[in-house]
This record gives structure tokens, C-alpha cells and sequence, in this order.
């Protein structure tokens, strides 16, 4: 190596250990005399005095331009350019101990199956990609990365996408009109700054922070180092509310920055992440504004520019910058608004694969005796509404097709969900198929076996009740003629799902209250070879936005009419001082011949007691209210066969009043019950509340709901008083969603999709725009097979990765 070469070299090295430097001092520009512009002009004065080569020269323009206006940057930046630099210096420069052998030996070129080592630096590896390990960021290693995977973040990507769960807003002011209670942004300068200890050596820092307009008071509490970060005459931006500490209006422990720096902690949209042991909010904001820098733009935008133009979409790399660090408001909605439109999209777009590979499924096509049908209708008990009318013609005309149906059957309580049914039922037995009925519970199981016989002719259908309270010789008299195909419709629980059970042409499924089921279990009912028609049922009605997404792969009816003649359970609000009425109210309702439903939110009582507990409530009424009632008692856990003994007596009339949890809530069907007292109702969503409801009123008899709430919240008054007004369970699901969110509605977690992490389902415009994109973008792409969407297939592969396995 000539004398040249190697002084480049150690220049090099220098500047290396230059940057190292740096880091360790926060980037400011000090780690050498001058800073490093005068480093660079060194190196380019000693270059002109010597034989330079030209790969030299241009190492040192690099620099040049690499670093020029170092001086000028802030820290942030300053470390994404030391960055850059250590990068090339590593891939450019030969090790110490190559250096060591070139000045023993002549240069000879190095044998192409010994390639030589590169130095290594603490730089990220060229090579890391958008989903290599969590530790390819600056400023996360080992420990951190183990504390990392507690908030689900393994990868680069999963921390890029680990956005704020809300931005602090600290608006900009001046000194002069900050006022108590305010959250305010200020930028002053420092006065002299004063350290006293408490008793217990705790550090308070007090100085006086000062714009044109006036000044303030700041106090740090328990700050050891703030006396060697702030400096008298030195000019910050500071961010906090306006609070009183010993009589003094001031700032409590800001957050602070150097006004030069460009604003992370500080300012009028600060970030504030979800941590987990082992993270401080200070560091993981400034590891986040750094790796979102750094790493966005490795991100490819999988929608084209059109796509994002017909529907008004922020980019991708814009929306990941703004949702992290905001410019506005109006920025942070359009971020959050580009986000949630590309997880829905990945969704829907998913969904509408799972339909295009169902709709090319072999399937069976069902000959439809529209002339049993028109007798089963016209001698049923009561007239259809027009809302069965239509699920019926809807139903019957998938199973005509040859692909398998799936469709979900959505009614309220009381809508005649079951009649419908029914009426598929003996579509798919006229066609000389067998129907199978899966209930979650034997009572629900008993109650359709009951219902059902009385609505077919059993010498045209044969019906037979598996359950799995059966005497194991009468479970396999079922199980055999099941088999050999003298079973019609089998009505029965999880029984039906065991290996055991077999069918010998099963033509149509039906499961109620199907989010009772996990995605396997009603799995299991369908043939891998020629699958058979599925009809899901549910009483439980549910948002619009949940319907396209937990049901949408999938046709829904929902039946949105009550019978005629069915009335509306009266529903009332009250708080523990009408308690002595509603107990007399509840002893007339008994007296009348009628049961009651007491429902609470616990099973037994917590620690500090705020909670009614069945338990407890039960002993309570027993011993003191009603010692001359019989008052029984269910709750979750109790075993299977505990609570459907507790339940048949209750049906049976063997209770007159029943202290409940809510495993009441779907699938008992007591039509003497007339008064549901729910306990604490302000626990409870309103889905459930409303799933509770349904348990009276099913009967002739008019019936009351009760709700016992001492809350006084807002909130709280709004939800239950919409459920004294109103009755409609649509209407109510919805106001639950916008109150509540998704995860008290039935079926979402159990419809096996992958979790949403940035999307919220009662952001209907968003969904909506996904769901008009995903339309629009597999009618021209099916598949998507073109290269225009290879970045959209492999985002959607990506999403649906996530989906639960069970």
C-alpha cells in the first residue's frame, strides 16, 4: 500500500471513530476541533499535497456531499447522515489486519474464494430489509428486543406500524397568555438555573423561563442531570400544562428540546406509544422518530397513484410519518384514515378471495318442491312477514345452485329465524338429502327438536335429538340410522361434530347461534368432497361495518320485522332507590302465575364489592326478600350438566325466580318468564343488554325489563336510556360499536380473522372506501395476478399470515 493510500485509510478510521464519537455525545458536533467540516477540509488539504488516486478523491467528494452542512443539522439528522457514512466506510475500507499484510507483502488481488473481511461497525447491515428482526434499528438491542416482543413487535415492519395510541396536544403560546390548566407550547429562553435536595435527596430544579411576553416558572422533580442539559440564555421549547405548585402558577417537570432541534417531544402533536416493562416514553420516542426516518423509505406503496387519486389517499410513506410524528391535524387524519383504508382493504380483498374460491367449489344443486314449500307456509300457525318471505326465496335459490351455500340468517329476538330455517330444511329433505341442526346447548337443542316436531309432519320427516346427555345405547340407535340414512334431521349439540357421527348424504347444515362455534367446529360439518349447503343463524343483530367483515364472505338475510302481534318488552331505568318497589312489582309478577330473571354481572363477589354477585344475591333474596319463593341459581361455573339441570327445572316451573350470569343470555326459551332485573347494568354492552331482554317476552303476556344502574356518568346514562327507548337491536348494536368497540360483539372472535391493529371497525367511511377499492380492483385483477398489484398481493398474504389458527 503506497504512503498515500494509507494515510486515506487512516483517515477514514478516523473519521469512524469520529462519528462513534458523536453518537456517544448526541451528535453535537464537537467530537473533534472544528467539527467535522474541518476534518474534511484537513483530509482534502493533505490529498492535495500528495499523489492522491482517483478512487480517494472520490471518496472525499462523497464525504463532502455526504456531510455537508453538518453543522447546520439537528442531532436527529445529524445521526441519519453518521449513518450513511458508516455505512460506506464499512463496505470500503479493508480491515487492520489486511493493512498489516499489504505492508509486508506487494498489493496482489485477493483469491475470489477468500473474499476480504469487512470491518464491522454498530451501522445497520446493508442487507436488512422491512422484516429483519427489531434489532436491525438503531437504538434496539437484545434487551430491548426481548422487551419489544410483550407489544407484539418482532420485526422492523412491526415497529414501523406500532403506531401512537393517541397524539398529547400541546398548542403553541407565548408566556403572556398561558394560563392554569392550559396545555401549552412555549419557546423561551433559560434563566439561571437552582438545584435543592429534599429531605429524602430528591432534586427539585426551578428556573425561570422567559419569551418577550413575560415569564414562567418551571420546576423539574427527581431530575439528577438537568443542571448539565439546560444552560442560562439558552433557548428550548418546552411543553406541559400550567399547574399551581406551593402557590406558584408554572410547568411541572416539561418536556423539553433545544429550539434548534426539530420537535419529538415537544410541540403540538406529541406521540404517545403503548409500552411495556423495560421502555421509557422519552427513549422509545426518540427510537421511534429515528427508525421512522431511517426506515420509510423502504416502503413500497402497494395502491398506484390512480387508485390513490379516485379515492382522495394520503401515500403510504406520508401517512406512516404523519401517523408517527404529525404536521396538523387535518395530516393525522388523512395518515389515519390511508392506514385503516390498507387494512381493510387487505381484509375485504381476502374476503372476496375465500367467496371466488367458494363460488368454485363443487357443490350440490337442490331440486326445490316449491309446492311442498307453498304447504308448509300456508299451514304454519302464523303468517309470514315480508322479511321471511325474502330469506326464504334467497335461501332456497342458493341451494338450487351447484356451489354450496353459505349464507347467515340475522334476526332479532322474536324475528322467526326458526320458521325459515325450517323451511330450508324441508327444502333440502324433499331433495332426498339429510339436514343437520347444531345447537350450542341441550336445552336450545330440545327446545328446536320441540318447535320443529310441531311444525313437520313426522311421518314425511324423520327428526331425531342427539345430545350427549343421551344413554350411550340411545346415542348409537341415532348414530346407526343416521348413517344408513333413516335420519332426515338430526337436531343436536357438539355431539353432532364427533367423529363418531356420520351421515350417509348430508345436504344442508344449519348452526344457531353460530358464534357460539369456533371456525373449526363448524368446519367439521362440512364434506371435503362435495361440501353441503350452510345456513349460520344468529340473534344477535350487528353493525353494518361488522357484517362486511366478521360475515363477509358470506350472504346475510336479516330478518327486521317483528311478528305481527308481538309485543315490545317495556323497558325502565332505575337506581337502588325504587329497589323496595321493584321487589313488590316482582312478587305480583308471581302472584300472576309469571317467573323473573335476576341478572348480575359477577359470579361471586369481588374485592371491593362494587359488583352484585349471583351468589350472593341469590342467598340474599332467598333469605331476606322472598323466603316464601323459590329462587334458583346459574352461573358460568357451574358444570354442563349443573346448569341444564337448574335450567329445566326453572323451565319446568320448579323456580319462580332465577339468579343468573349472563349464560342466559342466548338460547332459553321460557315463555312464563315476564320481568328481567338486571343488577349493575351499566356493566354490561348494550348488545348483551339487549341479548337479556329477549329472554322475557316471549310469551303473550306484556313484559318488563329493569335496569339497576347508580352510575351517573354520561356515558353510562346515554347507553341505557337508548335501551329504554328503543327496542331495535340494529339500532342499538350500532350506538355499542361507536361506545364500546368490536370486541363485545359475538362472533368476532371467533370468525377467524386476522385482528385488526390499526383499523376500527366503526370507522364506516373507511371500510366503506376499502370495500368500493377491493371491488373495484378484483373486477380488473381476479387473483390479483398482474404485476400492477404484486405489492397488494403480498400485502394482503401478509395479513391474512396473522389469521388465528385453531
Amino acid at each position: 500500500m503506497s504512503s498515500t493510500a494509507s494515510r486515506s485509510s487512516d483517515r477514514a478510521r478516523a473519521l469512524e471513530r469520529i462519528l462513534a464519537l458523536e453518537d456517544e455525545q448526541g451528535y453535537e458536533n464537537n467530537a473533534v476541533m472544528g467539527g467535522i467540516a474541518a476534518f474534511l477540509d484537513s483530509w482534502g488539504h493533505s490529498l492535495q499535497s500528495s499523489n492522491s488516486t482517483d478512487e480517494e478523491r472520490r471518496l472525499l467528494a462523497w464525504l463532502n456531499q455526504e456531510l455537508g452542512g453538518y453543522a447546520a443539522l439537528n442531532p436527529a439528522q445529524r445521526r441519519l447522515m453518521a449513518h450513511r457514512v458508516l455505512r460506506k466506510l464499512a463496505d470500503d475500507q479493508p480491515s487492520s489486519a489486511e493493512q498489516q499484510q499489504s505492508r509486508r507483502v506487494a498489493p496482489q488481488p485477493a483469491p475470489a474464494e477468500q473474499p476480504p473481511q469487512r470491518k464491522a461497525t454498530k451501522s445497520r447491515p446493508s442487507a436488512t430489509t422491512l422484516d429483519s428482526p427489531a434489532t436491525a434499528v438503531s437504538g434496539i438491542g437484545p434487551k430491548l428486543a426481548d422487551s419489544l416482543t410483550r407489544l407484539d413487535i418482532h420485526t422492523v415492519r412491526d415497529l414501523l406500524y406500532h403506531l401512537p395510541r393517541r397524539h398529547d396536544a400541546y398548542p403553541h403560546s407565548v408566556v403572556r397568555d398561558a394560563l392554569l390548566g392550559q396545555k401549552v407550547t412555549l419557546s423561551v429562553s433559560v434563566g439561571e438555573l437552582r438545584v435543592n435536595n429534599t429531605r429524602q435527596r430528591i432534586p427539585i430544579a426551578t428556573t425561570l423561563l422567559s419569551d418577550d411576553t413575560g415569564s414562567i416558572r418551571a420546576t423539574w422533580f427527581g431530575n439528577r442531570y438537568i443542571a448539565r442539559q439546560l444552560e442560562p440564555g439558552q433557548l428550548i421549547r418546552v411543553s406541559g400544562e400550567v399547574s399551581e405548585y406551593k402557590g406558584q402558577v408554572g410547568l411541572q417537570s416539561p418536556a423539553w428540546e433545544p429550539l434548534e432541534q426539530q420537535p419529538i417531544h415537544t410541540g403540538e402533536f406529541v406521540p404517545v406509544y403503548p409500552l411495556t416493562e423495560g421502555l421509557t416514553a422519552g427513549k422509545f420516542r426518540r427510537i421511534m422518530h429515528d427508525m421512522v426516518q431511517t426506515w420509510v423509505v423502504r416502503v413500497h406503496d402497494p395502491l398506484t397513484e390512480q387508485e390513490r387519486t379516485d379515492f382522495g389517499l394520503m401515500d403510504l410513506r406520508t401517512a406512516l410519518q404523519e401517523a408517527h410524528f404529525a404536521s396538523s391535524a387535518e395530516a393525522l387524519a388523512a395518515a389515519r384514515q390511508r392506514l385503516c383504508v390498507d387494512e381493510f382493504l387487505a381484509l375485504q380483498v381476502g374476503l372476496l378471495e375465500r367467496r371466488r374460491q367458494r363460488d368454485q367449489q363443487p357443490g350440490r344443486a337442490l331440486f326445490i318442491d316449491q309446492a311442498r314449500i307453498e304447504c308448509y307456509v300456508q299451514n304454519l300457525p302464523f303468517v309470514l312477514t315480508e322479511a321471511q318471505n325474502r330469506a326464504v326465496e334467497a335461501i332456497l335459490a342458493d341451494m338450487a345452485r351447484p356451489h354450496p351455500m353459505r349464507r347467515m340468517l340475522q334476526g332479532d329476538v322474536g324475528s322467526g329465524k326458526t320458521a325459515v330455517a325450517v323451511a330450508a330444511a324441508l327444502a333440502a329433505v324433499s331433495a332426498g338429502t339429510q339436514v343437520a341442526i347444531m345447537a350450542p346447548t341441550s336445552i336450545l337443542a330440545e327446545q328446536h327438536y320441540a318447535t320443529i316436531s310441531a311444525l313437520l309432519d313426522h311421518d314425511e320427516v324423520r327428526i331425531e335429538l342427539l345430545t350427549g346427555s343421551l344413554p350411550e345405547t340411545e346415542k348409537q340407535r341415532i348414530r346407526d340410522l343416521t348413517a344408513s340414512g333413516q335420519v332426515d334431521l338430526l337436531i343436536g349439540t357438539h355431539a353432532l361434530i364427533q367423529e363418531s357421527v356420520s351421515f350417509a348424504d348430508l345436504g344442508l347444515a344449519i348452526v344457531d347461534e353460530e358464534h357460539r362455534f369456533g371456525v373449526a367446529q363448524r368446519a367439521r360439518l362440512m364434506d371435503a368432497e362435495l361440501q353441503p349447503h350452510m345456513l349460520q343463524m344468529s340473534a344477535t343483530p350487528i353493525p353494518r361495518s361488522l357484517a362486511m367483515t366478521v360475515y363477509g364472505d358470506v350472504d346475510v338475510s336479516v330478518l327486521d320485522e317483528l311478528p305481527a302481534g308481538r309485543k315490545p318488552v317495556v323497558t325502565a331505568l332505575r337506581d337502588s332507590g325504587a329497589r323496595d318497589g321493584i321487589y313488590q312489582f316482582i312478587r305480583k309478577e308471581v302472584e300472576c302465575g309469571h317467573q323473573v330473571f335476576v341478572v348480575c354481572p359477577l359470579v361471586e363477589p369481588d374485592e371491593d364489592g362494587s359488583g352484585v354477585a349471583a351468589t350472593s344475591e341469590q342467598q340474599r333474596l332467598q333469605r331476606d326478600i322472598f323466603p316464601d319463593l323459590r329462587v334458583g341459581l346459574v352461573h358460568g361455573r357451574l358444570n354442563a350438566a349443573d346448569k341444564e339441570a337448574v335450567m329445566a327445572s326453572f323451565a319446568a316451573t320448579e323456580y319462580d325466580i332465577l339468579v343468573a350470569t349472563t349464560v342466559i343470555e342466548v338460547g332459553i326459551d321460557i315463555p312464563n318468564a315476564t320481568v328481567m332485573l338486571v343488577e349493575n347494568a351499566e356493566r354490561f354492552g348494550l348488545a348483551q343488554l339487549h341479548q337479556l331482554r329477549g329472554r322475557v317476552g316471549r310469551g303473550t303476556a306484556t313484559s318488563y325489563c329493569i335496569l339497576m344502574s347508580d352510575d351517573p356518568s354520561e356515558t353510562s346514562l346515554r347507553r341505557l336510556e337508548a335501551m329504554v327507548s328503543s327496542n331495535d337491536g340494529f339500532e342499538l348494536a350500532e350506538l355499542d360499536l361507536e361506545l364500546r368497540g368490536p370486541g363485545d360483539f359475538f362472533g368476532v372472535r371467533q370468525s377467524g380473522l386476522p385482528a385488526l391493529r390499526v383499523a376500527d371497525l366503526s370507522d364506516m367511511r373507511s371500510l366503506e372506501i376499502a370495500r368500493q377499492l377491493a371491488a373495484q380492483v378484483y373486477e380488473t385483477d381476479p387473483g390479483l395476478r398482474s404485476e400492477e398489484h404484486r405489492l397488494l398481493r403480498r400485502e394482503v398474504k401478509r395479513f391474512w399470515a396473522r389469521a388465528p389458527k385453531e
